[in-house]
């Protein structure tokens, strides 16, 4: 299998699948001399870990990241930096009944067929359990570009099925979204999101969710003009995480309905008028915040019955057990800030490596 590998020359490969021993990273191209310790990853990790409310999946995983090389007195040595998460909550005998269907939805028909061999545990490598090893090879991505370019990352639910939040509103507040089991600024969102939630639960079905994505401090000048557009990056890392199945930058798919005179930011000596753009033009940073929306399907694995076929193309009834989250996008919060981060980070390298000795005295504005 190929691909398994993020970025230029932040590098970024992931390995290990959903009931295995172990999953794992390595980054390579860490810049030495950052502080790093395990317990400076974990917080992004306990962001994203399963098993903390009733919103997502039961299954319980510790999440304990162990580092393995790359960091030596507490400092990355600018060497290969390997980290490791074991699995300890796996419930594998929960798809023996199912081992030979293809669960709609998932990437078990599609698997089989590039494969011809299937880990049907949970999805075996397609689990979104891969995904802890983004956040924390992503969490160093933030620890280093917050330390030494003050740049942040933030994201929140804006939307759980027929319950939307603006988070442009005064009503949405960014300080609250750390301590909501749904990651959302918006007190009244929240609560209808979640009796919604819990109805679903009931019911044994799911729903998709869509999250904003911010980041802030991202300096002028960060992305290439044609291929590796900052924002074709951007969308390509988010598209690239479980369940994803739309991402817009800026103003998104409502430019449709624009006109040039609306959409276009003007740019003054204060700064620019509007960021309609999303923080990119010409596919390079504008030092505007960097805004993008995700969309994530709901979950395929729920207790309704359901129609598929079996590996021998026999119609059968399909029911999914296990332990699922009725809602994926609320634990996608944190990925999506971690897989920004990569992007972010790997950019930031690409841009010293060919532009550091670049000089001018051109207005900068934010």
């Amino acid at each position: 299998m190929a691909a398994n590998t993020w970025g230029e020359l932040f590098r970024v490969t992931t390995f290990g699948e959903s009931h295995g021993p172990a999953i794992g990273a390595i980054i390579d191209g860490c810049p030495p001399g950052l502080a790093l310790s395990e317990a400076d990853i974990q917080p992004f990790l306990d962001k994203r870990r399963p098993g903390q409310s009733r919103y997502t999946t039961a299954r319980r995983e510790a999440d304990q990241v162990q580092i393995l090389s790359g960091v030596f007195e507490g400092r990355t040595t600018g060497t290969p930096i390997g980290l490791l998460i074991h699995n300890t909550d796996q419930r594998s005998q929960d798809y023996g009944s199912i081992k030979d269907q293809f669960r709609p939805g998932h990437a078990d028909y599609t698997y089989a067929h590039k494969y011809g061999e299937r880990d049907y545990r949970g999805g075996g490598r397609s689990s979104a359990r891969e995904t802890a090893m983004r956040v924390a090879a992503g969490a160093v991505a933030q620890l280093y570009l917050a330390q030494r370019l003050g740049i942040t990352f933030r994201a929140a639910i804006t939307q759980i099925g027929p319950h939307h939040a603006d988070p442009t509103a005064a009503s949405f507040d960014w300080l609250r979204v750390p301590n909501s089991p749904l990651f959302c600024g918006d007190s009244d969102c929240e609560t209808a999101a979640a009796e919604y939630l819990k109805q679903l639960l009931k019911e044994g079905d799911s729903v998709g969710a869509r999250v904003r994505l911010e980041v802030l401090g991202v300096p002028v000048g960060l992305g290439e003009p044609v291929f590796d557009r900052l924002d074709a990056d951007l969308a390509k890392a988010l598209m690239s995480i479980n369940a994803v199945k739309a991402v817009s930058i800026g103003d998104g798919f409502a430019v449709a309905a624009q006109r040039g005179s609306e959409h276009r930011d003007a740019l003054t000596p204060a700064g620019f008028s509007s960021n309609h753009a999303g923080g990119v033009l010409g596919g390079i940073a504008t030092g505007q915040p960097l805004i993008a929306d995700v969309a994530f399907k709901p979950t395929s694995s729920i207790t309704q019955p359901g129609i598929t076929i079996d590996k021998n193309g026999n119609a059968c009834e399909i029911v999914t057990r296990g332990r699922h989250d009725p809602c994926v996008g609320i634990r996608g919060v944190p990925v999506v800030e971690a897989m920004a981060a990569l992007v972010i980070m790997d950019h930031w390298l690409r841009h010293r490596a060919q532009n550091a000795d670049v000089k001018h005295s051109l207005p900068t504005i934010g």
